[in-house]
């Protein structure tokens, strides 16, 4: 099939290169032209775990092309996907401006029947609005289908190779016919494709991410809650997970959700209850509960230096909001950085793959370095800010050397007690004992 993509941030270059993967003729749509350039060169614009290689053998293969021409690419395109951003607003509502602009274009171009998928994630009643926007100028018939992405960063060209499921809302059979047929390939294994309404395909996006944010929100409130009673929730986690009908994922305490999807997506559905006149008491104290965890492991550090952190250095591990990304949108880093610096402190930060992105918030303000150990040197302390791999199983001697005191504040639980006390380690974690 011949598909285009409007739009290559993360969804929008994972669908291109994933469809082009199974044989269809793909073209990316992009208005930054050095991005674009970039990318006709086989270079990645994101850091992805495996779509580097699908990259590079689909564009060799010629399936997989890029634009800054919309006319270019719509015009061949049987299936026309809108992977474009929805910002929030400052009332928390998704910004559809950048949607529905380029739906009124489409409109003006398409001289025959189309599929238009809205595949970025949209509020309920979205289709309707872009359906409205085509047919303010189109002269054919087109249809409008909401299929929303599941993609986890880190592993989202598995998750969309082998998607748990495919949803699809559309009210036509036309479409429904095209889309079936596009995503078969897919769910050769017996995962489905779901077929339903529109609206209700724009909700169950938006419901599967606030579900699994209250989750995780959920477990964060048990770790302080354990922290105050003496309880592990290392254990209370393994004790509820095992439980089939909670079962072990999302269950992993930390210094909370951040990133692109479920900060945008809560905050979207909170506004969309406003705007039906109903509150979500729910997502609203995920929403507070999750700003306040984000300083949960400052809180730590101020406390143990008596509310002094003036003239410290702290090394900072992890900036990425979780590993195997280069994703720093709202991740609980950037949080921490803005109040040590705040306080007096300085920040010595190592990230293996979201420096850069770092570096354009806070330029020299912060330092960073070439590797973990190199940001320990003469540190006051270590705080751990994201669970990479490489920092679950650390050369603890080098460590207890290299800072002036041995003092880890850890906001992913990545140590052993046991192995930290016998270390002779202050350590403190979430939502278990101090080892003192």
């Amino acid at each position: 099939m011949k598909i285009a993509v409007v739009g290559t941030g993360y969804v929008g270059l994972v669908t291109g290169t994933c469809f082009a993967e199974t044989g269809n003729d793909v073209i990316c749509v992009d208005i930054d032209k050095e991005k674009v350039e970039k990318m006709r060169n086989g270079i990645v614009p994101i850091y992805e775990p495996h779509l580097d290689v699908l990259f590079e053998r689909n564009i060799k293969a010629g399936r997989l092309k890029f634009t800054t021409d919309l006319a270019e690419a719509i015009h061949p395109a049987q299936i026309v996907f809108l992977a474009l951003p929805t910002p929030p607003g400052e009332d928390g509502s998704a910004d559809l401006s950048y949607v529905l602009g380029v739906a009124e274009q489409l409109g003006k171009m398409i001289k025959d029947y189309k599929v238009i998928v809205d595949k970025s994630t949209v509020p309920v009643g979205t289709a309707e609005k872009v359906k409205g926007a085509v047919a303010k100028n189109a002269m054919v018939d087109f249809d409008i289908v909401s299929n929303p992405e599941f993609l986890r960063e880190g592993f989202a060209v598995d998750d969309f190779l082998k998607p748990d499921r495919v949803v699809v809302g559309t009210s036509t059979a036309r479409a429904r016919t095209l889309m079936e047929e596009l995503y078969k390939p897919f769910v050769r294994s017996g995962n489905p494709i779901i077929f339903m309404d529109e609206k209700s395909a724009e909700l169950t996006k938006y419901a599967a991410n606030a579900f699994l944010a209250t989750k995780i929100t959920f477990m964060n409130e048990i770790a302080n809650f354990c922290e105050r009673v003496g309880a592990d929730v290392d254990m209370v986690r393994i004790g509820i997970g095992s439980d089939s009908r909670i079962g072990k994922r999302f269950l992993f305490p930390g210094i909370g959700y951040g990133g692109s999807c479920f900060p945008k997506d809560v905050s979207a559905l909170a506004k969309s209850g406003k705007e039906a006149n109903f509150e979500f008491k729910i997502i609203n104290a995920v929403m507070e509960v999750n700003e306040r965890q984000k300083l949960r492991l400052i809180d730590k550090v101020r406390a143990y230096y008596k509310n002094d952190l003036s003239g410290k250095t702290f090394a900072l591990w992890g900036l990425a909001f979780k590993p195997d990304t280069d994703d720093i949108r709202e991740a609980p880093a950037l949080y921490m950085i803005t109040d040590l610096l705040a306080a007096g402190a300085k920040v010595r930060a190592f990230d293996p793959e979201a420096m850069e992105n770092v570096k354009k918030i806070f330029g020299d303000k912060i330092e960073f370095t070439n590797d973990e150990y190199e940001s320990i040197q003469g540190a006051d302390a270590l705080l751990i800010a994201t669970e990479w791999s490489e920092f679950r199983n650390p050369d603890f001697d080098r460590i207890g050397k290299s800072l002036k005191e041995k003092v880890i504040f850890d906001g992913r639980n990545l140590y052993d007690l046991s192995q930290m006390r016998k270390m002779g380690f202050y350590y403190e974690s979430i939502g278990r004992e101090t080892v003192q």
